[in-house]
């Protein structure tokens, strides 16, 4: 038994000996494979689109030295009216006459191409065996075109239906539009230059007289004023012009007034020329059309016993109608504005869209185009010509009613209004200081966009012209 026990003692030392030194299988775990992770790569550079060289390229060129210090405002619609270049166009500059589009545009749409201005002829006793017993009034409608040539037609029907006596006066009414016949924001140095006429209800040959001088014989010497044509009874002038250097061109200034009876004449006129001619501003506009049917009558040999006279505050009544002259159509008025820039043409389109609606035109003005989606902002329309300096608009503004008048109710007689030559269609503007272009190009590939143009404060005139020429010429090769 002993024996037996001590086999087991045996074999159990012998297993403790052979755990202890039996090492401990684990399972094998396989290490995953690294794979190398890959970089993101760069993007490529995106290449800038036809617009973005555009405006690359204008920004380029405002570094040059003409530019430095000057104000340009650039606004480029592409055919659905998206800005598509935008160089300060949210910042209002002075726009000159591009400023008369705004007016114009406008009147088209809210009067039609066919709106006529009327003015009429009246008498305040009937003919009686070929005489009227009273005074003849020709009351203004605001007619910026009447002509010499209609007062002498006015005066050959009359004699056509046996009128050969006027026992009265002849009488102008320009009552139509109150207040001045100039603008209150116009310079001193405009209002008595041909540029400058007075806006009147009664006007006649846009209100404007041709001054003749003849230069002096030696620089610096006096001039000699000829005369004036048409005459202006009851105005004198004082000439202090001189001569300047023959490539001088016209320094003449006129300095006059409303209703004023006299004129100064200043600056220089080019040596060697013997006819030099200026157009100044008629002070009296109602006057001035009373004496010239006076005198239309009188060559008619119609017999006037009574004066020539502006109806100041006298009460008239004129009841007896003799004719109504209607001026060219609304259309015709405007591509004359837009084709000769005529300051005193526009002020009577600009005039009557506020008496139409007994309010300030450039009320009904931002009433019209707000109700076609337009807010201007920035915008300061003191006349609706642009000879004013207080005016000023955004270039995105400017553009932006060019987008909408081509698409309004009279787009296609607007745009056929405007200047017109290879793919560009425009009204540019222009004083001392300001350049300013707007309106419609059209690229070789046939699309249309609409821009405004604008440049204050430069040095160098040509430089700016330089500058709009080649980027229309960049717009029109847009691809």
């Amino acid at each position: 038994m002993i024996k037996n026990i001590l086999i087991m003692l045996l074999a159990a030392a012998l297993a403790a000996s052979l755990y202890r030194h039996q090492p401990l299988e684990l399972p094998t775990v396989k290490s995953p494979e690294l794979v190398p992770v890959k970089p993101n790569p760069e993007p490529e550079p995106k290449s800038p689109s036809k617009f973005e060289k555009l405006h690359q390229w204008l920004a380029e060129s405002l570094q040059e030295p003409d530019f430095q210090g000057a104000a340009l405002g650039f606004c480029l619609l592409d055919p659905q009216g998206q800005v598509v270049v935008d160089h300060h166009a949210e910042t209002a500059c002075i726009p000159a006459s591009s400023l008369k589009t705004v007016t114009t545009a406008t009147a088209l749409e809210k009067l039609g191409p066919e709106f006529q201005i009327v003015t009429t002829l009246s008498s305040t006793a009937i003919a009686v065996d070929g005489t009227i017993s009273g005074n003849l009034v020709i009351r203004g409608g605001g007619d910026p075109m009447l002509s010499m040539a209609d007062l002498q037609s006015w005066a050959a029907d009359l004699k056509n239906r046996g009128i050969h006596q006027i026992k009265g006066d002849i009488i102008g009414d320009g009552r139509l539009f109150e207040g001045s016949i100039y603008d209150d924001f116009w310079n001193w140095g405009d209002i008595g230059n041909g540029y400058g006429s007075a806006v009147s209800g009664l006007n006649l040959e846009h209100n404007r007289f041709t001054a003749t001088f003849r230069a002096g014989a030696t620089l610096g010497s006096a001039t000699q004023l000829l005369g004036v044509h048409p005459a202006m009874p009851g105005v004198d002038g004082i000439n202090e012009t001189v001569t300047a250097a023959e490539d001088s061109g016209d320094g003449v200034m006129i300095h006059g007034g409303e209703r004023t009876a006299l004129l100064h004449f200043r600056g220089t006129v080019p040596l060697g020329r013997a006819q030099f001619q200026v157009q100044g501003a008629v002070p009296d506009p109602e006057a001035f059309a009373a004496h010239h049917f006076k005198e239309a009558l009188l060559t008619e040999g119609i017999e006037v016993t009574g004066v020539a006279l502006p109806v100041g505050q006298r009460q008239v009544t004129a009841s007896h109608e003799l004719l109504k002259h209607h001026s060219p159509p609304l259309k015709a008025i405007v591509t004359s504005i837009h084709a000769t820039s005529d300051n005193h043409e526009t002020e009577c389109l600009f005039r009557l869209l506020g008496l139409r609606e007994n309010l300030p035109p450039d009320v009904v003005i931002r009433q019209h185009w707000q109700m076609r989606g337009l807010n201007f902002m920035g915008l300061r329309m003191v006349d609706g010509c642009g000879l004013a300096r207080a005016d000023h608009i955004r270039p995105v503004d400017l553009a932006r009613l060019q987008f909408l008048a081509a698409r309004g109710t009279q787009g296609l007689v607007y745009q056929d209004s405007l200047l017109s030559k290879e793919g560009l269609r425009w009204k540019g503007g222009a004083m001392s200081g300001v350049r300013s272009t707007t309106g419609y190009v059209t690229s070789f590939t046939g699309q249309e966009y609409c821009f405004a143009f604008m440049v204050n404060h430069y040095r160098n005139g040509s430089a700016v012209a330089t500058l709009r020429d080649a980027l229309i010429q960049k717009i029109r090769e847009l691809q």
